[in-house]
């Protein structure tokens, strides 16, 4: 049964769904691929200022935090911004206006509801006493030449500072509007890229045995990465380890020199991400036992994403007492992952996945034809402002 204040709450957010609605296709019509986002980075400040926060901009880079309240306790809402480098299919009125750019993972959206958060906070009567910091982080998809991306520059600018808790919410296209997913525990899954390269000697095709042929040693190598999660890892615990590429050779009737392959590497536990890396290092050494040799460079990427029990708990409790029992959906688990990682090892956090399905279409992330069911956006709002309430009021 819905409280009171959440009631409040979800009724001034909905009638701001047009006002939600707008900034986010503002947002898509004008992508911006991470650590460039200063169109969106402005529209975010010249809101919050109007509404009355604290603003700072070029945190982190292109980021921005707008901060609003009475001392402590500080609680944390975070939003990312940033595009992604795909060609947008889709013949909407607000298609993106940017070749080569669109918004095909929801940060537009992100950006959006958070928004629709502190126009929601700055007219709440009767605040809780304590603040409530919005960050709108830049470039969640890429890293800069130091590898480092948007969470980690914002965490080094001292965004979450003085924190006591931060919270998240993920748009996921393959739920209906009104459901919600989240669970204490792992959120999302770490992720590393790999490149190993597989040295063999090259020759003529006419003369293998004068060779040490490494497209015939790499081959190997695929069947053992293969068999790494299947064989070598608990199977009760989430493990992935792809080939991506594979390239080697120029010529049909020449043995080359090396092949080059890589992948990605993804699971939740850290210590599964060590063994992981040491199974690789097992599987690439079949190259020197045949008589070849190898190289490998693993570059670690984002770690996974814990949410933090008791503000799952809470979260709950607002999803329940605005849209129903009904609207907590089952965990689809999946090893995609997100840097807000880096700001749940900072400060208690929790990252949640909003519906906002269209229909019954299947709109993949990172795709072409990703969209969104914009009436969704106005919950993820309320949600958001309806949980900071219950934790700074504890």
């Amino acid at each position: 049964m819905m409280s009171e204040h959440s009631t409040r709450l979800y009724e001034r957010a909905r009638a701001m769904q047009l006002q939600i609605r707008d900034w986010r296709r503002a947002i898509h019509q004008h992508p911006e691929l991470g650590f460039q986002e200063q169109q969106t980075a402005q529209l975010v400040a010249e809101n919050l200022r109007a509404w009355g926060l604290h603003v700072q901009t070029g945190v982190g880079k292109t980021g921005v935090v707008g901060s609003l309240g009475n001392g402590t306790p500080a609680i944390g809402i975070r939003a990312d911004m940033d595009a992604l480098p795909i060609q947008e299919a889709n013949q909407t009125a607000y298609a993106s206006q940017v070749p080569g750019v669109t918004h095909a993972c929801g940060h537009d959206a992100h950006t959006a509801m958070a928004l629709g958060a502190a126009k929601l906070w700055s007219e709440l009567p009767n605040r809780p006493a304590g603040t409530l910091r919005f960050l709108f982080q830049p470039s969640e998809e890429r890293m800069d030449a130091e590898g480092k991306g948007g969470a980690r520059r914002m965490i080094e600018a001292g965004a979450l500072d003085g924190l006591s808790a931060i919270l998240a919410l993920h748009v996921n296209s393959s739920l209906p509007p009104g459901r919600v997913m989240v669970a204490p525990g792992y959120a999302t899954a770490f992720g590393d890229y790999y490149e190993a390269t597989i040295l063999g000697a090259g020759g003529h095709d006419a003369f293998p045995h004068h060779a040490v042929d490494p497209i015939y040693l790499a081959a190997q190598i695929v069947n053992a990465i293969h068999g790494i999660c299947s064989r070598r890892i608990d199977p009760l615990q989430p493990a992935l380890v792809s080939v991506g590429t594979f390239h080697g050779g120029e010529s049909g009737n020449i043995i080359p020199h090396s092949v080059k392959i890589t992948g990605t590497i993804r699971g939740l536990k850290d210590e599964v991400r060590e063994q992981l890396a040491q199974e690789l290092e097992r599987a690439l050494g079949i190259a020197r036992t045949l008589g070849g040799d190898y190289q490998l460079m693993i570059k670690r990427g984002v770690p996974s994403t814990v949410n933090d029990p008791q503000l799952v708990e809470i979260f709950c409790q607002s999803v329940t007492e605005m849209l129903g029992l009904d609207a907590l959906a089952p965990v689809q688990p999946g090893l995609y992952a997100e840097d807000f990682s880096y700001m749940t090892r900072q400060v208690p956090g929790m990252f949640a996945m909003l519906g906002v399905q269209i229909g019954d279409e299947v709109r993949p992330f990172h795709s072409s034809t990703f969209d969104l069911d914009e009436s969704a956006l106005p919950i993820g709002s309320a949600l958001l402002v309806d949980t900071a309430c219950r934790l700074l009021q504890r």
